[in-house]
This record gives structure tokens, sequence and C-alpha cells, in this order.
């Protein structure tokens, strides 16, 4: 998908009668391919100008001004403890609304690359094994076959648990 593509990027709404269906957006991150429910998704954006704060976590890139408002980005792949993403041409943020304590947060996430956009059972997601993942096993919301492949589900409000990540700000 290149980037003029990603600009113009939408989600069909979900409906409440689709509850046994979810619809998933797909995205590569060190070379793995995630998921995450595209209902936190606001928009994805092409890797642009990101402001580096100082005396912040390595997995805080840094914040970029999105229409007037500021948002923290997090470097998906130093938040899973594998370096830090390289960008290339194809390097995007995705902007996501989560709501936490109750509170609305939106943050961005660095990602090499987004996939598709897929639609599955609910039942089709699995428990995750207890071994052979290679993040931590609270980000993990559960995995599910496609076309030959199994992909890991994330839990991303605990990827980016605010309250978590304010922790180590101190």
């Amino acid at each position: 998908m290149d980037a003029a593509a990603l600009s113009h990027f939408e989600f069909a709404p979900q409906s409440p009668c689709d509850s046994e269906r979810l619809q998933l957006l797909t995205f590569v991150s060190v070379g793995e391919v995630y998921a995450i429910d595209t209902l936190c998704v606001r928009e994805i954006i092409e890797y642009g100008q990101v402001t580096s704060v100082p005396m912040m976590p390595d997995f805080i890139r840094g914040v970029i001004n999105l229409r007037g408002s500021v948002v923290p980005v997090i470097d998906l792949q130093a938040r899973f403890g594998k370096g830090t993403t390289q960008q290339g041409n194809r390097t995007c943020i995705v902007i996501l609304e989560l709501i936490q304590e109750g509170e609305l947060h939106v943050l961005g996430i660095v990602v090499d690359s987004v996939s598709e956009v897929i639609e599955i059972e609910l039942a089709d997601i699995k428990a995750a094994p207890a071994i052979g993942n290679r993040i931590r096993e609270d980000f993990i919301r559960g995995m599910f076959k496609v076309r030959g492949a199994f992909l890991t589900v994330l839990q991303i409000d605990q990827v980016l648990c605010v309250s978590e990540i304010a922790s180590q700000l101190h």
C-alpha cells in the first residue's frame, strides 16, 4: 500500500449485529504480522515529522501535530523490546483512540507497513501458546490463522497502557 493510499484509508463501521465478527487491521512490525481491532483505529498517516521529547523512554518516539492536537507516538518495535523501527518507504503511523481509566487517549504507533483490513469470526481467535511468544504475554489477545499463517491479535490497551507508560517517565 503506497503513502497516497494511506492518507485516505477508511474503516467501515461495525454494527452491533456483527458482534460475532471482528474487523481487524493487519500490519507488520519487527518482521511479524499483527492485528488490532479497527474500532480503535482513527486513521493511518504517512510517517512524517516526529518531534523528540527529552527524557522519554526509548519506545516513545516523540510527538506529532495532528490537525492542531499534540499526539504522542510510540515505536511499537521498541515497545516490544526489539530495537527501533527503521524508517522505510512504507513506514507509517497508525492513530488510535483508546479509553483508559474513563479518559479518551489519542496515540500513534509506528509500524513498518500496513497490510489490510480483514474480517474474522470472533470464535476463530484462539489463545496464544504460553511459550514461544516474542512479545509480553499480556500484550496478546490471541491468535488466528489466515491464508495458512498465524497472526497475533494485540491487546492494544495493554500495549499502550497509559498508566504503565506514565510510570516509566519518572
